[in-house]
């Protein structure tokens, strides 16, 4: 067996009892609760999308991607362009790969909203900050550190319903990546008229091949000394 399959199995034995998701949000001095673990049906009422486990998914084409399996929430939570959305992970023990957060503008409401065709845009991202792929100068290094990820919704973002989704890709397992998205729904409010187009927008499942090398990656045996997260570019405004 080559050395590096022997330190990604046993980087994924050692973690697979230590998979994350998140599972509460701060929006203002809000702090809005989500689910926990395999009982999602004892938490309370929240914003964000009901998820089944803590397992990770495993192909960027799984129908899970969208919103871990999630397709509604009983509330939402208003939020202004330009502030800011804390996520927070109750566990979580990967360092290596990136953190992505994606927005989706809903047609209209929240209960019709199922966040189908390309309209997922990106507004945060972090992935390798500085070599080699094997160190934890990654995004993911900063959510195992500090168990939470804030986010800046663009100023210029148009006003509506949307969902938002924090998504952990884990790529301590060679050549086997690790997907952890979740989603809540938000309301932005603002006097904003912008919109992303073009290039900035990708359909999820699918917003980027399985052999895209910023998915499929083996981070102890490859000689890069970068790394651009998969997907697209990360809208402004």
């Amino acid at each position: 067996m080559h050395f590096s399959s022997i330190v990604s199995t046993l980087a994924l034995a050692a973690g697979a009892a230590a998979h994350g998701a998140v599972t509460s949000y701060q929006i203002g001095s809000t702090t809005y609760p989500g689910y926990t673990g395999y009982s999602p049906s004892t938490s309370p009422p929240t914003i964000q999308r009901q998820w089944p486990d803590y397992n990770p998914i495993l192909t960027v084409t799984d129908a899970k991607m969208r919103c871990n399996g999630g397709t509604s929430a009983a509330l939402n939570a208003t939020v202004a362009a330009g502030s800011t959305v804390t996520a927070f992970w109750s566990q979580w023990t990967h360092q290596q790969g990136p953190v992505m957060v994606w927005m989706y503008k809903c047609a209209g409401a929240f209960s019709s909203c199922d966040g189908s065709g390309k309209s997922w845009f990106k507004i945060d991202q972090m992935g390798l900050t500085a070599p080699p792929l094997t160190s934890t100068n990654w995004g993911t290094a900063q959510v195992e550190a500090t168990l939470k990820w804030t986010s800046t919704v663009p100023k210029s973002l148009a006003p509506g319903n949307y969902l938002i989704r924090h998504e952990l890709l884990a790529l301590h397992q060679a050549n086997t990546p690790q997907f952890y998205p979740e989603c809540a729904q938000i309301v932005v409010a603002g006097s904003g008229t912008a919109q992303p187009s073009g290039s900035y927008l990708a359909s999820i499942p699918a917003y980027a091949a399985q052999s895209d090398p910023g998915v499929t990656i083996d981070i102890y045996s490859s000689t890069a000394t970068t790394y651009t997260p998969p997907g697209p570019a990360v809208w402004t405004g």
